[in-house]
């Protein structure tokens, strides 16, 4: 939740978000340890205080008139009753407890320590909290029949979480500081290093909506290059898509231009001609040029599906894609007379590809042959497979073409001597090969009139053709 809301801040404020609050709670940690290092040390120090006193009691003990008497070093307490803050307190005792001076109810440890080995500890006496020190060592002479001593100091403990508390704020004061020096120069930094992000904006908002050159991305961080480079790769597919959407208009007004002016033309003279079998005439050639003139606009149209439909790479059996192409156009191949065949190298013949394109393509291939091949010749639809790739082809025993327009084959527009077509077949099927990776041939027949044109592409193409 919190991280959905930081995406409506900057850069700037999203990683002071996050960041602060993690940096505050490792600090909050340190102070932890901090307080718990400063609680050991005040203990360590104020223990050797106590460790001091309790030395002193020692060498003031006598035992020299058979009981225990201990001399009071008044200055000394004085002055560490003043260290400590607050009031001390001290028992010396035989082991047994039959024979005590100072204060009888000092709390006891856990368990009585061996002799001259000193322990301290807290406790609580009276309601007050207090920090104790025993010391334990062995009688010269025996009292009473014990043969151990045991003297305690106890101090108040308020000197101590007074220095601790001090020490601790301190700390605290001191990484807070430098905690909002770190944010102040984190802020600043991040500001510095995205300033050139600010300025690509900047350029951004005052271009023209028709300017998509690419964007600088020399002075921006590593980091933010490859979104750069992505907007760019954006951009440069967005001109081409509209440097296709401006040819695509450009060829449309071509091909329409002159049919709807010829059409025009008939249109009239059908009109002013008197003799109904010449306006029969001229209704027939009407329907003829508008046959074209559909088959043209259809052209363009798969033009366009072929520059911009995404392309779908799906198992295709090429026997059965040839044989319905060859049904489809058989109707216009007996209308001319035509031996119309197809042939597959081998069975089953499987390719991959895009079988809507490859379709398109190889019809556009076959129409051509069909029209421009003489009555009683021959138009073949060929499909074959090897280990490196896949081939569609159409031969006929047409006139062939030119060895200039051979030579531009695939360029829109450009058609052979007596074509009264759009130019735009050998385009299609160009530009779809192209786009599975592959190319199209045109070659001769061999020792007979007539044109191969062939298409192939690798078994592993390239996306988009390497696009």
């Amino acid at each position: 939740m919190f991280w959905k809301k930081t995406r409506r801040l900057t850069l700037r404020a999203q990683v002071l978000a996050l960041l602060l609050p993690g940096m505050a709670g490792i600090l909050a940690v340190e102070l932890w340890f901090t307080q718990a290092d400063a609680l050991e040390a005040a203990n360590a120090a104020f223990d050797r205080s106590l460790l001091g006193a309790i030395r002193s009691l020692d060498l003031n003990v006598s035992t020299d008139t058979g009981g225990l008497a201990v001399e009071l070093p008044y200055r000394l307490f004085e002055i560490f009753q003043l260290t400590a803050g607050g009031n001390v307190h001290f028992r010396v005792a035989t082991a047994d407890g039959l024979v005590e001076i100072g204060s009888p109810d000092l709390p006891k440890p856990a368990e009585m320590p061996r002799p001259g080995e000193p322990v301290f500890y807290d406790a609580t006496y009276f309601g007050e909290s207090v920090r104790v020190g025993t010391y334990v060592r062995r009688l010269d002479k025996p009292v009473g029949g014990a043969h151990e001593l045991v003297i305690q100091v106890a101090e108040n403990a308020a000197g101590r979480r007074q220095f601790t508390r001090r020490f601790v704020w301190h700390a605290a004061v001191r990484d807070g500081s430098l905690l909002a020096a770190f944010g102040l120069t984190l802020a600043l930094l991040m500001a510095l290093a995205l300033r050139p992000l600010s300025h690509l904006a900047a350029q951004v908002v005052h271009r023209h909506a028709d300017d998509l050159r690419a964007l600088p991305d020399g002075d921006l961080p590593a980091d933010l290059r490859p979104l750069v480079v992505a907007v760019n790769d954006q951009m440069a597919r967005t001109r081409e898509v509209l440097a296709r959407e401006r040819a695509f208009l450009d060829d449309a007004s071509h091909q329409l231009r002159t049919p709807l002016a010829t059409l025009r033309a008939q249109v009239d003279y059908g009109l002013r001609e008197p003799d109904p079998r010449k306006v029969q005439d001229t209704l027939r050639a009407v329907s003829l040029q508008l046959d074209d003139a559909v088959r043209g606009t259809n052209q363009l149209l798969a033009m366009a599906r072929t520059d911009t439909a995404a392309l779908q790479a799906d198992p295709v059996d090429l026997e059965s894609l040839v044989r319905d192409v060859a049904l489809a156009l058989l109707p216009q191949a007996r209308a001319r007379d035509l031996d119309f065949g197809v042939h597959v190298a081998q069975s089953p013949c499987l390719a991959t590809g895009d079988a809507a394109l490859l379709r398109e393509a190889l019809t556009n291939l076959a129409h051509n042959a069909i029209k421009h091949t003489p009555p009683r010749s021959e138009v073949t639809l060929e499909a074959a497979a090897d280990t490196l790739g896949f081939s569609l082809s159409v031969q006929d025993s047409g006139p062939g073409l030119s060895a200039d327009v051979v030579s531009r084959a695939g360029e829109r527009f450009v058609k052979g001597r007596g074509s009264n077509g759009a130019g735009l077949g050998l385009a299609i099927a160009k530009a779809i090969v192209e786009r599975h990776g592959g190319t199209m041939r045109l070659r001769s027949n061999e020792g007979r009139p007539g044109l191969h044109v062939h298409l192939w592409w690798p078994r592993s193409p390239s996306p988009e053709g390497g696009r």
